[in-house]
């Protein structure tokens, strides 16, 4: 039987599509960030799965894709999850939202490559200085509470593995 979900170019073509016209805080086009993510879990070992939720990271927290969007959309329970564990929802304190991310399998990696292209020194540098230390704070703040400031970190923190498999 042939697999129903979605291809990784297709969810990737999506992900452009929704965040057209969406610019990031220093102006680039929002689609750099979702490559930049993407291909952060790529080559931190992410599975295929990880790097279609990278591409869906943070179309449901803007608002380009619903809710309802992705509980229709043909995709793995598991990528889902992800794309759910790091989406903030409104009012959550960083506890609660660190936590869920910690407690979905596979989601902590596509926050720490999120984290890491957002901290990217030659991003943030084009930014006046002001939200440039506001916003280095912040994602320190997250990295200590998801606990990727050591510097290898956990394994079964990173855990890749796909809770439906195994």
């Amino acid at each position: 039987m042939p697999n129903p979900d979605l291809t990784l170019s297709q969810v990737e073509a999506i992900a452009r599509r929704a965040h057209c016209g969406q610019t990031d805080k220093a102006g680039r086009p929002y689609a750099e960030h979702l490559a930049a993510v993407a291909e952060g879990v790529r080559i931190r070992g992410g599975s295929e799965e990880q790097v279609a939720a990278a591409w869906l990271h943070d179309a449901v927290e803007d608002g380009v894709l619903s809710r309802q969007w992705l509980d229709e959309a043909p995709l793995s329970p598991w990528v889902k999850e992800m794309v759910l564990a790091v989406t903030k929802r409104d009012g959550e304190d960083l506890f609660g939202y660190t936590g869920r991310i910690l407690a979905t399998p596979g989601a902590l990696l596509i926050k720490e490559s999120d984290l890491a292209h957002n901290a990217d020194p030659d991003r943030l540098a084009v930014l006046e200085p002001a939200v440039r230390t506001r916003l280095t704070e912040k994602y320190a703040q997250v990295r200590a509470l998801l606990g990727l400031d050591d510097a290898v970190g956990p394994p079964e923190r990173r855990d890749q593995a796909n809770p439906a498999t195994g």
